[in-house]
């Protein structure tokens, strides 16, 4: 608890230099490249329309459970938090080696290398929300108050990512393959959560397929989306999804941080 009170003074006091280096991450990304950002939306616009052709009208034709809905405005709101997602744990699991002449400065707050990244990472999904809007009031969805709540679930995704990236990065300064295995998680781990299928495609036939989805915790943050853009309910509304998904990314959080500061000392031996 005490490792997550001054994580959060030195991010307050800090605030102006993550503002300025999270900027500097995100130009730095594309620098030398003729596309620039596009580049970063090519492959999850691919995604979106390979999925949409192969289910929708000239596909397998699947049903969301949403009426009223295609599969395209169905799979948008599960695709956008999870690109951000796993954008993150890749950007973060890597960033001690990216930024090590700065790892091996006394006076430079390591641990607000990740929230620098994680907010260079959120001006890419902050771009990816106004395109699912956009997306939505072109198919003719009018605006819903719970729309507001993608930001709310925006943190709990960024909160779910630091806790995870704390520990893969310091890990990744000694073991060089966290990165690899990192990559692979991430590739097998959006099929754990019914962001490409409706989960009642395997709870129909055995019920206790739910209760594993949900003890994915991003399986709250799928939900979330798809509740705040489609169905319209509120967060509160899964009052015990909501306790479970924050007891244990904040566990996560504390364990990862903990960690990351027990290790630190060794950072500059090794880098």
């Amino acid at each position: 608890m005490k490792n997550l009170i001054l994580l959060i003074r030195a991010i307050i006091a800090k605030r102006r230099m993550i503002w300025d280096l999270a900027k500097a991450d995100f130009r730095k990304r594309f620098v030398g490249s003729y596309f620039g950002i596009i580049w970063m939306f090519v492959q999850p616009l691919v995604t979106v329309l390979i999925y949409a052709v192969i289910f929708g009208p000239y596909g397998f034709k699947s049903a969301p459970p949403v009426p009223n809905t295609s599969y395209v405005i169905w799979l948008i709101p599960g695709l956008v938090p999870w690109f951000y997602f796993s954008e993150s744990m890749t950007q973060l699991t890597g960033i001690l080696q990216e930024y090590n002449y700065l790892v091996k400065k006394v006076v430079f707050p390591v641990e607000l290398l990740l929230i620098i990244k994680l907010v260079s990472c959120f001006f890419v999904h902050f771009c990816f929300v106004i395109i699912m809007l956009i997306a939505y009031l072109i198919s003719g969805r009018m605006p819903m108050p719970t729309w507001i709540q993608i930001l709310y679930y925006s943190l709990c995704a960024s909160v779910l990512a630091l806790g995870i990236g704390y520990f893969t990065s310091a890990v990744n300064v000694f073991f060089k393959d966290m990165q690899t295995i990192v990559g692979i998680a991430i590739q097998f781990g959006i099929w754990l959560c019914p962001i490409m299928y409706d989960e009642t495609l395997f709870t129909s036939r055995a019920p206790w397929v739910g209760t594993v989805l949900k003890i994915n915790p991003f399986y709250y943050i799928v939900a979330g989306y798809r509740d705040s853009m489609l169905t319209g309910h509120w967060f509160f509304e899964r009052p015990g999804l909501s306790l479970y998904f924050w007891a244990v990314s904040l566990c996560l959080l504390f364990i990862g941080l903990a960690f990351f500061k027990r290790v630190r000392p060794h950072f500059s031996d090794v880098l």
